[in-house]
């Protein structure tokens, strides 16, 4: 582990959440969690911590200084809010105009100008990557299944339309079959694009007999790599597969995973490959 002093978790959905506060336990570093509503899952309850909406910053940063944390790390998945309906406190009042301007510049100048928020308070802001440590993904194969050369050349287009989707602050994932760009990531998440290529006819994509084409997920080229950094868990595999998909692939060390052993033993059983790719 990377970082030092008491960790403040700003907690989203998802599982990554969970898999940093379970990394500072076993490292024995103390966390505190702001549970952000409407999005923390219920069983981040199990750590301390305290649950706020998205918009009292101030208390946000009041309850991080009252427990000592020296740095924060944003975790979990936050949809973009409706700003008309947030309900502020006097600090995130004050911030909220700024906070809007930076949103309709997209996700990543949105992402800077919350980060400066806690580091303008003093805090030094960890990367979800740096806690986990080991848990990012190597190049080469995870598990026991390669992809032949026609499925790698999917995943490398796939990684490929996703940086490109990056750079214009769209999205982090596509999938690719047979050379063809069945999905492209944006706001709805990677399960929910993978729901939608499991909804696309059989004849452009694979199937449990059958696999084919790839997911790639890689990091926006523009953003701050401290925060929204491409995760995959196991639930990914399982959603990857019940598409018909081959195997899930990204950058060797800009990939987060939740859990590796269950990725492996998921993507071992389903047949998929899970694969990174060296820079």
């Amino acid at each position: 582990m990377t970082g030092f002093g008491k960790l403040g978790l700003i907690a989203g959905g998802g599982d990554l959440p969970a898999a940093v506060a379970a990394r500072c336990d076993a490292e024995g570093r103390p966390v505190f969690l702001i549970r952000l509503a409407g999005f923390a899952n219920p069983h981040l309850a199990s750590w301390p911590g305290a649950e706020f909406g998205m918009a009292q910053i101030g208390a946000i940063l009041k309850a991080l200084k009252a427990e000592a944390c020296t740095t924060v790390c944003l975790a979990g998945i936050v949809n973009r809010p409706d700003f008309k309906t947030l309900k502020p406190d006097f600090k995130g009042a004050t911030l909220l105009p700024g906070i809007v301007a930076a949103a309709s510049k997209g996700d990543d100048a949105l992402l800077r100008k919350i980060l400066s928020v806690f580091e303008a308070e003093g805090f030094a802001v960890e990367g979800a990557d740096d806690i986990l440590g080991g848990e990012m993904l190597a190049a080469g194969a995870l598990g026991t299944v390669s992809p032949t050369p026609e499925q790698l050349a999917d995943l490398k287009k796939a990684l490929h339309v996703a940086e490109k989707s990056g750079e214009l602050d769209i999205g982090q994932g596509a999938v690719v079959c047979d050379g063809l760009v069945l999905a492209v990531e944006a706001q709805e998440g990677t399960d929910a694009m993978l729901s939608r290529v499991a909804g696309l006819p059989a004849d452009l994509r694979g199937s449990a007999g059958d696999r084919k084409g790839a997911l790639g997920k890689a990091p926006k080229p523009i953003q701050d790599l401290r925060v929204d950094m491409p995760v995959i868990g196991p639930r990914t595999v399982e959603m990857a597969a019940a598409a018909g998909l081959a195997g899930i692939g990204g950058v060797a060390g800009r990939l987060i995973l939740i859990d590796r052993a269950a990725i492996i033993a998921a993507a071992d059983r389903l047949g998929l490959f899970v694969w990174g790719e060296a820079r």
